[in-house]
């Protein structure tokens, strides 16, 4: 499932020797790279072990020998006796890594043995295959089923297929194929209204039963309480899980449960949809939690069930202390949560995304039991993490600099504008949100915060605009570099050069419109923003200029190579016109900063 962002193959150069990377890279909306899209999956199996951490390696050891997989985390619970695994790769690729897992978990892992907190069957207990990216819900399904009767045939494993690939309605509901647990499958399996959809119906002491399935992203999210009672926490995950809790006559816990006309259980339903939940002890850091599974965070947000539980807490007299997320989860969850924190605050959003991600841990309290990498649970930065080397907007100025001045053509002009651009607008989001917090401005805070949203997302395209110049530039060279000897070699290398020149235009145009839209917020700064930064705003809107002129300028130098000249009269002409009306508008911007600070 995607949420507000696309996986693309992207592939960074440095300057002196290219640096080439088939790492998957989350890259925003707004980006406008060649895209080379693959269909993605993740996958999230939870081994009932959470302990013995050489039992756990072994089976993670076996993901790692699967080309096209990455293994992104590996999240053990000491209480629950489970790990949690993601990974993420090619259909086909986390089919045969979820293999051979699911294999070296059935050798060594005894069930027979096993103690936890946690519901489970299996020594896999579950699998669950998410789409990301190129692959729809149906696609995955198929995949998913693809697992579950390999597992069967080859391992002798009984399977349940369930949520999206389930093949009845009845076990869509993984609580329901799970019902029974380890303790109660032997009999299950002797049921034939539970004969597993693959594998057979027989008990196996050592492996149980796994549970293959296709669902959206889940989010599963942990709040601390400030009790040691089960039955408390219990309390408020029935207050707050969709499911709810039943009518009970007289007493809410011990009475007797209401039916209706038709015999069947009367039930109150919670506060929160999409959100199963249930309360535990965690021996470990000895505190009650509220174990929440949220199935659809599109519908219900972390930072919903955090605040909803936090109610719920209260009125029964409890106090939520922080949050635990287990496992990864999506880096809109996280922005959306630090945004919804800082407009309670009254306070500005357009800030970096890393000062958005801070807030959101703090208040969530994500490093109440231990230290919170974001760096490690936020999907989108596991999966670029490798791609960082090389690129040029993660250099220091100093040497970003030196890089621009050593004996090779690339990062040049493109590039350089392009960060000229970003300078531009980040001192124009810098003057919003100071004016966000002026004190006797209070009343406008939200307008500016708007400003330096809007800011932040013309510096983060600007930024991108930045490395992929350079990437460009590469681009036409390696298209030179394809070998011509035959006729058909010949006409291969001609296209590849053209479609890198057409794209090395694209890419400086595309920093002439971006840079150019920045005036708008320029401007506003100048004419309402601070006016103790007022000159802050003028020398960003000299900054966009320069970017815009410069840009153009590659964009012309560049244009001369390309065959099709429809295109190029086209972007030559407008061009031309977000020039000249840059001009017009800088020396507007200029002049009104001029009479400001006249003495």
């Amino acid at each position: 499932m995607v949420f507000g962002f696309k996986i693309v193959v992207n592939i960074y150069f440095c300057k002196k020797k290219p640096k080439i990377s088939g790492v998957f890279v989350i890259l925003p909306y707004y980006t406008n790279p060649p895209i080379l899209m693959k269909q993605l999956i993740e996958c999230v199996p939870n081994f009932s072990e959470g302990n013995d951490m050489s039992i756990i390696k072994q089976i993670t050891d076996q993901i790692e020998t699967v080309d096209g997989v990455k293994l992104l985390d590996v999240d053990p619970g000491k209480a629950t006796n489970r790990t949690v695994v993601t990974l993420v790769g090619t259909p086909d690729a986390v089919v045969e890594a979820a293999f051979r897992a699911i294999k070296k978990a059935s050798e060594i892992i005894d069930m027979s043995k096993h103690k936890g907190e946690h519901p489970r069957m299996g020594a896999t207990d579950v699998c669950p295959f998410v789409p990301i990216s190129g692959i729809t819900m149906e696609e995955t399904v198929v995949y998913a089923r693809k697992l579950a009767e390999k597992v069967g045939a080859e391992l002798n494993i009984p399977v349940y297929c369930y949520e999206n690939a389930a093949f009845t309605a009845e076990r869509q509901n993984l609580a329901n194929c799970r019902s029974g647990e380890y303790e109660g499958l032997s009999k299950k399996l002797s049921d034939p209204h539970w004969k597993p959809d693959f594998g057979p119906a027989v008990f196996n002491p050592s492996t149980g039963a796994t549970a293959v399935g296709a669902r959206d992203f889940l989010v599963a999210y942990n709040i601390n309480l400030n009790t040691t009672s089960t039955r408390r926490a219990n309390a408020v995950a029935f207050d707050i899980r969709e499911k709810g809790r039943p009518v009970r006559e007289g007493n809410p816990v011990t009475g007797k449960i209401v039916l209706d006309e038709n015999g069947k259980e009367k039930w109150t339903l919670g506060s929160l949809k999409a959100c199963k939940a249930i309360g535990w002890f965690i021996q470990e850091y000895g505190i009650a939690q509220v174990s929440i599974n949220l199935t659809n965070i599109r519908i219900t947000s972390v930072h919903e069930a955090f605040e909803e539980s936090c109610k719920k807490a209260q009125e029964r007299g409890l106090r939520v202390t922080g949050s635990e997320l287990v496992g990864l989860v999506p880096l809109k969850s996280l922005v959306d949560a630090g945004k919804y924190f800082l407009k309670k605050q009254n306070r500005s959003t357009g800030v970096s995304e890393s000062e958005i991600i801070k807030i959101a841990i703090k208040s969530l309290g994500l490093d109440d039991l231990k230290p919170f990498n974001p760096k490690e649970k936020i999907i989108e930065y596991l999966l670029e993490a490798e791609n960082l080397e090389g690129k040029l907007i993660d250099m220091s100025c100093a040497a970003f600099a030196d890089e621009t001045a050593s004996e090779s053509a690339a990062p040049g002009g493109g590039s350089v504008s392009a960060y000229v651009g970003a300078l531009g607008i980040s001192l124009a989001t810098m003057v919003a949100n100071l004016s966000s917090h002026k004190a006797g401005w209070d009343e406008r805070w939200e307008e500016f915060s708007n400003w330096a949203e809007k800011g932040q997302a013309l510096k983060d395209q600007l930024l991108f605009l930045v490395d992929e110049d350079t990437r460009s530039f590469n681009k036409i060279m390696d298209a030179f570099s394809l070998a011509k000897s035959s006729d058909e070699e010949k006409a291969l290398r001609t296209a590849a050069i053209q479609d890198a020149t057409r794209y090395a235009i694209e890419v400086p145009f595309k920093v002439m419109k971006t840079a150019f839209s920045s005036f708008e917020i320029i401007k506003a700064m100048v004419e309402t923003g601070n006016p103790n930064s007022v000159t802050d705003a003028g020398v960003g809107a000299l900054c966009a200029l320069t970017a815009i002129r410069g840009a153009f300028l590659n964009v012309k130098i560049n244009a001369s190579g390309l065959k099709d000249k429809a295109f190029v009269e086209k972007v030559l002409a407008e061009g031309n016109q977000i020039e000249e009306k840059a001009f017009v508008i800088e020396k507007e911007i200029i002049s009104m900063v001029n009479q400001k600070i006249s003495l």
